[in-house]
């Protein structure tokens, strides 16, 4: 008995088997295998065309099956999760109007911020926990301004993975979760956000029928299935944007438990047990998978673009000699807790939400040039990179997350231990490694779902946790130092 996952991403789209029993992955793939091409036919648009999800997820699937040796009949559930805020429009045919605006496409942040102003920020925050923003709405609303002709033909609007449920059933449908990373719930009132889709002239029919993140979506088609290589049949019985699925995937589901990413960019997502928000808008607050009306889970999302990128800088200019990032953690590890005074700022990657989308730039503070040296640099702009996280986590602690536990991926910057050791040190959290992926989350999902695993205690009992690093109580002081001093000199950025 197998469960398959999908992960929608805007790179590729991945495909893998998990056998239900044991919880392994047997078998996965993605495609295209180089990254998928992002249309722009404006500065500051991203558009892609849903087909191409389809041909690269067929693609996956009849690779993984060959892999695996797996027939159709042997799966027995199937969960999505997918590239999050994007729009997708159909006919009454289920036919595509246009390309789908992504996730990372601007053109809607005047409209969102527009309808920030007009329907008044308290208002809005306190019903939709957000600004409408650049979101799913927004970019509706950019529609209707522009392509009238189009906007009068829609039937539905949908997300990335709902286009692909589609797809798989021939059934519409979304979840809570889904309208609420796209501004269409109010958490308030637990309905549609009635209030915002009247200010932008949307009528109610466009969102499709709601359904449970963990329940049957619609089963698998004929045709699908003999597009597929797989049996009629198969329920979809879970869905949800990258985010919270990288969470579910890393067995992140109560209060206080934090899921963490740090590559390029890096995403810190809590779980808040409370209807809450941030006043200056810092973060975004979607519902959680598990979240109802009955139990508030809210993941609460900090995204920091300046991360990973810093360091992959500091090996290709402050070590040129073409150092190894193993190498350059042992030698960062040379340099003392705080680098001798030296603080590096990392956010040379354009504005930050976390700091209220002001665009400081990247910067060195406290360098001495008698005293410090590579080893100080490098160290520095990990430490850096640590405190960004710090400086966010402390928003979601104001917002009543007590962060006791964080959960990553064993990947990017996770792979050094400065790093992870000063996370720890800094925050007080232990932290837990796991080998895991967004498929593999999307497919024990679907197992969830399917009431194969009955709760997530079991689905993920067999997640293989590779390390687990304390805080180092001995050095609180010393990582507590060091934090002081870079957000002293970070605030003193922003003032000017």
């Amino acid at each position: 008995m197998y469960l398959l996952g999908y992960d929608i991403g805007s790179s590729s789209v991945k495909a893998c088997l998990v056998e239900a029993e044991s919880g392994k992955c047997v078998s996965s793939a993605f495609f295209p295998k180089t990254e998928a091409p992002i249309i722009a036919v404006k500065p500051g648009w991203a558009e892609q065309n849903p087909e191409s999800w389809w041909e690269n997820l067929k693609l996956a699937t009849k690779a993984i099956m060959a892999e695996a040796g797996v027939t159709g009949g042997e799966i027995k559930a199937i969960g999505i999760s997918y590239q999050m805020h994007g729009l997708v429009c159909v006919d009454k045919d289920m036919q595509v109007l246009r390309p789908a605006i992504i996730w990372c496409d601007s053109r809607a942040v005047p409209y969102g911020q527009k309808a920030f102003e007009t329907l008044g920020e308290e208002n809005c925050l306190s019903h939709l926990l957000n600004s409408p923003g650049n979101f799913t709405a927004s970019k509706l609303a950019w529609v209707k301004e522009h392509e009238p002709q189009i906007y009068e033909k829609i039937y539905k609007i949908m997300l990335p993975g709902d286009y692909i449920a589609m797809r798989l059933t021939d059934e519409i449908c979304t979840t809570v979760s889904g309208l609420s990373e796209g501004m269409f719930w109010d958490f308030r009132n637990n309905s549609l956000a009635t209030s915002l889709m009247d200010y932008y002239g949307f009528d109610q029919s466009l969102i499709p029928n709601i359904k449970p993140t963990f329940a049957e979506q619609g089963r698998v088609t004929a045709k699908a299935a003999e597009e597929l290589g797989l049996a009629a049949g198969i329920p979809i019985t879970y869905r949800a944007g990258d985010q919270p699925n990288n969470a579910v995937s890393l067995n992140v589901f109560n209060p206080g438990e934090i899921a963490s990413t740090a590559g390029t960019s890096g995403v810190v997502y809590g779980v808040n047990g409370s209807v809450n928000y941030d006043p200056k808008s810092r973060v975004n607050t979607f519902a959680h998978v598990n979240h109802s009306e009955e139990k508030t889970r809210l993941g609460v999302l900090l995204c920091i673009n300046g991360t990973g990128i810093l360091n992959s800088w500091v090996k290709r200019n402050i070590a040129p000699e073409g150092l190894s990032y193993n190498e350059m953690n042992i030698l960062a590890s040379k340099a003392p807790i705080g680098s001798d005074g030296v603080s590096i700022l990392p956010f040379g990657n354009g504005a930050e939400r976390m700091l209220e989308n002001k665009e400081i730039g990247c910067s060195i503070r406290g360098l001495n040039f008698n005293i410090h040296s590579k080893q100080h640099i490098i160290r520095a702009a990990q430490e850096g990179i640590v405190f960004s996280f710090k400086y966010g986590i402390d928003v979601m602690e104001q917002m009543g997350i007590k962060v006791k536990k964080i959960h990553a991926g064993h990947a990017n910057m996770f792979l050094s231990s400065i790093f992870r050791d000063t996370l720890a040190g800094v925050t007080g959290a232990t932290i837990e490694l796991y080998d895991t992926d967004g498929s593999v989350g999307a497919a024990k999902g679907a197992g969830m779902g399917a009431g194969i695993y009955k709760d997530n205690k079991e689905a993920f009992a067999s997640l293989e946790k590779l390390d687990v690093i304390e805080p180092n109580r001995s050095k609180a002081r010393e990582y507590a130092d060091a934090y002081e001093r870079w957000k002293y000199r970070l605030e003193k950025s922003m003032s000017k």
